[in-house]
């Protein structure tokens, strides 16, 4: 088997490149790869040369534009990036019969309500870039190609910027700390997607029918308020410099942070379809939490 990744340097591409390397020969890319592996999604009409030149049975697209508060006023670029290629991509696979995996988001949804959504939920983007995530979807769903869709929230990993480093910073300088209380989601980690990833993608080339739309995220849910007193009061157990007192952790509406994009309040996804059609159970989400502490914390 042959896999193209695309998006490589990305939180969720690098531990992709890990989790699928056993599975095959994996030929990964991104924008700034040289020469023809190149992999430019602001230039959609160049990826049909690369998907041709590598000639993958399976294509795992883990590029987006993510920069939700960016997107808001790039919304051409945001469509480009999360709608247009991924359609292109889409087309080459339904020409060669190869299977896409692409990865969505808790923000095609308006976030209202307080229950867990399913695959068949009414979808309902507030902002640019949810809008143009659904876009993608959509493309890829109407080419006929055989996929995997997985959508997913509050993504993290060891590697990179994210919040819980943004949390341990601000808590080793300031006495407290304003988060936001009224978001609830569950904190996912790209290592767990990458091995969800890698389990699906194998299956389903062997089953066909397992094709389709997935919710993927990690069990349970948060608020932001209560993912950082999880992330500081680990931090304080383990011996870490925390300047900010336990109680000094502020829960505060969203409205005190007005930003150019509209998050939805309730992001939770039900895993049940995941969990029937492969046989896996997500891990609670402070499991994948508590590694990735520890990890940094042996630093």
């Amino acid at each position: 088997m042959r896999i193209l990744l695309l998006g490589k340097n990305g939180q969720l591409g690098w531990e992709l490149q890990r989790a699928l390397a056993p599975l095959g020969e994996l030929v990964a890319c991104d924008f700034d790869s040289p020469g023809e592996l190149a992999a430019d999604f602001a230039r959609p009409e160049s990826l049909p040369g690369l998907v041709a030149r590598v000639q993958p049975d399976v294509i795992v697209n883990a590029a987006a534009h993510t920069a939700v508060d960016k997107a808001e006023s790039e919304p051409e670029l945001a469509r480009t990036l999360n709608a247009t290629a991924p359609a292109v991509l889409a087309a080459q696979a339904a020409a060669r019969g190869a299977l896409l995996v692409h990865y969505s988001t808790d923000y095609v949804f308006d976030g209202s309500g307080s229950a867990p959504r399913d695959e068949t939920a009414a979808t309902g983007p507030l902002g640019v870039y949810g809008r143009t995530k659904l876009e993608g979807e959509e493309a890829i769903r109407a080419s006929g190609c055989r996929h995997l869709i997985l959508r997913t929230s509050w993504v993290y990993a060891a590697r990179g910027g994210n919040f819980a480093r943004t949390m341990l910073r601000l808590a080793a300088e300031r006495e407290t700390l304003d988060v936001v209380d009224d978001q609830i989601g569950a904190p996912t980690g790209a290592e767990l997607l990458a091995d969800i990833s890698a389990h699906a993608l194998v299956r389903t080339r062997a089953e066909p029918a397992l094709a389709g739309t997935y919710h993927c995220v990690a069990a349970g849910a948060t608020s932001w308020h209560g993912y950082a007193r999880y992330v500081v009061e680990a931090a304080r157990a383990a011996g870490q410099p925390v300047k900010v007192a336990p109680d000094a952790i502020r829960p505060v509406p969203s409205s005190a942070f007005p930003l150019p994009a509209r998050r939805p309040l309730n992001s939770r996804l039900a895993t049940t379809r995941l969990q029937q059609a492969f046989g896996l159970v997500p891990p609670p989400w402070q499991q994948g939490m508590a590694r990735v502490l520890a990890e940094w914390f042996a630093r």
